[in-house]
C-alpha cells in the first residue's frame, strides 16, 4: 500500500526514506554562496550518503542521514546560516522566489520584508507556502505557492490566492501586509482543515477578491547561458555532493525546475550535470524508486535513462502509485506495482494501465528501444 505523507520535511523535522532520513534545506532567496555550498556538500558527505535532491520548491534535501548524525548535521547547517536556529521559524520558512531576481528589485525587497516579519505569520499546514514572483513577467506559474505576489496583466503587482484566476492589486510596500492578512484569514476561515489554498472553498474576503489577471508568463528556463551566469540541469533532480561541490567557487541559485544557476559560470562541462537544452533527460520525471524509497516496488531511474531518448513528450517513471515526482499526466507513464510496471499514455501515476505487469525487458521491447524506434 502506498502511504501518502501529509507533511513536508524540514531540517528540524526530517522524513524517513528507504535510505535514511531526508533533511530539507531552504536557503533564503534560493541562493547559496560559495562558502555555504562547500560546507553543505561537506555536510552531505559527512553525515548523509552524499546524495542531494533538488525539490519542486527550489529547496535541497540531504539524503541518507542516520538518527545519530541528524543533530550534528543540523548544527552544521545552522552554522552555515542555511537553517534557522529556531525550529518554529524554520517551519514557517516556506518561500519560493523567481530565481532571476536582482539586488534591490521588487522580488528581493518583498522577500526580505517577508523574512523579517516571519514571526507575525500564523502556523500553517506544512505543505502551504508563499511565492514571490514580482519581475516584469511571471516565471513561477504552475509552481507551488498558496499565497502569491505576481505581476498584473496591466502592470503593477497583484496578490493572488492559488486556485483563483485573478487577484487584487498591491504595491511593493503593501504586499507583505496583504500576504499576512490572507494567511491569517486562511487559518480563521478553516483553511487548516482544507490543507491547501487550492482546496479551500471559503469565499475570499472582499479586499482580496480582485479582478486583475496575472501577466502572461515567460517561457520556462532551459540549460545554457543565462544573464546571471550558466544554467545547469540536474537529472531527476538528484546530484552527488562531490559533483555539486565543483560549483563551489560560484554562488548558486536553486530553481523549481530541477535546474540551478551558477552565478558568473561560463558553462564548463561537469559530469553529472546537463548542459544541452535538448537533452531528453530534461523531459523525464522519476522518483528515487527502489531501494531508496520504502514505498517503491521497482527501480526507476536506470530504466528512465534507457528509454528517455525513445519517448516523444514527457516521461514519468514512478516507483509506486503515489506519483511523487510528478502530479500531472505524462505522455508515457510507467508505474511500479508489485515488482513490475504498469504502462499508460497521457496519464498520471497509478491511473488505469493500457498494459499491466510489464518487466524491464517487456518495456524495452514495447518501445522498440533495441532498434531505436520512436514512441
Amino acid at each position: 500500500m502506498s502511504v501518502i505523507k501529509g507533511w513536508c520535511p524540514d531540517a528540524w523535522h526530517p522524513m524517513a526514506a528507504g535510505d535514511g532520513l531526508l533533511v530539507r534545506v531552504r536557503p533564503m532567496m534560493g541562493r547559496i554562496d560559495g562558502a555555504q555550498l562547500a560546507g553543505l556538500c561537506d555536510a552531505a558527505m559527512s553525515y548523509g550518503n552524499g546524495l542531494i535532491d533538488l525539490t519542486s520548491r527550489a529547496n535541497l534535501q540531504i539524503r541518507g542521514v542516520s538518527e545519530r548524525d541528524w543533530r550534528p548535521l543540523v548544527a552544521q547547517l545552522v552554522g552555515l546560516n542555511l537553517v534557522h536556529a529556531d525550529p518554529v521559524m524554520e517551519a514557517r520558512n516556506s518561500l519560493l522566489v523567481a530565481p532571476d531576481w536582482k539586488t534591490g528589485d521588487d522580488t528581493v525587497c518583498i522577500a526580505a520584508e517577508w523574512a523579517d516579519r516571519l514571526a507575525e505569520f500564523p502556523d500553517l499546514p506544512a505543505k502551504v507556502g508563499f511565492a514571490i514572483d514580482a519581475g516584469p513577467a511571471p516565471l513561477l506559474m504552475g509552481k507551488a505557492g498558496d499565497f502569491r505576489i505576481e505581476p498584473g496583466a496591466q502592470g503593477g503587482l497583484i496578490l493572488r490566492a492559488a486556485g483563483r484566476p485573478t487577484g487584487a492589486a498591491v504595491t511593493r510596500s503593501s504586499a507583505v501586509d496583504a500576504l499576512l492578512a490572507l494567511a491569517h484569514w486562511f487559518v480563521a476561515s478553516g483553511g487548516r482543515e482544507a490543507g491547501r489554498m487550492v482546496r479551500h472553498k471559503a469565499a475570499l474576503p472582499d479586499w482580496a477578491q480582485g479582478d486583475v489577471a496575472a501577466a502572461t508568463p515567460v517561457l520556462p528556463l532551459r540549460p545554457g547561458r543565462h544573464a546571471l551566469g550558466f544554467l545547469y540541469g540536474v537529472p531527476f533532480g538528484q546530484i552527488d555532493a562531490a559533483t555539486l561541490a565543483e560549483l563551489a567557487p560560484h554562488a548558486i541559485r536553486l530553481t523549481p525546475w530541477r535546474m540551478l544557476i551558477a552565478e558568473g559560470g561560463e558553462g564548463r562541462a561537469i559530469d553529472g550535470l546537463l548542459h544541452d537544452p535538448a537533452d531528453p533527460l530534461l523531459r523525464v520525471d522519476a522518483c528515487p524508486g527502489q531501494p531508496s524509497c520504502s514505498q517503491a516496488s521497482v527501480e526507476t531511474r536506470a530504466l528512465a535513462r534507457e528509454v528517455a531518448p525513445y519517448v516523444t513528450g514527457r516521461l514519468h517513471v514512478s516507483g509506486c502509485a503515489k506519483g511523487c515526482a510528478r502530479s500531472a499526466p505524462a505522455a508515457l507513464c510507467l508505474t511500479g506495482r508489485e515488482g513490475r510496471y504498469d504502462l499508460a499514455r497521457h496519464a498520471k501515476a497509478g491511473g488505469p494501465p493500457q498494459r499491466a505487469g510489464l518487466t524491464h525487458s517487456d518495456i524495452l521491447a514495447h518501445l522498440g528501444v533495441t532498434d531505436a524506434a520512436c514512441l
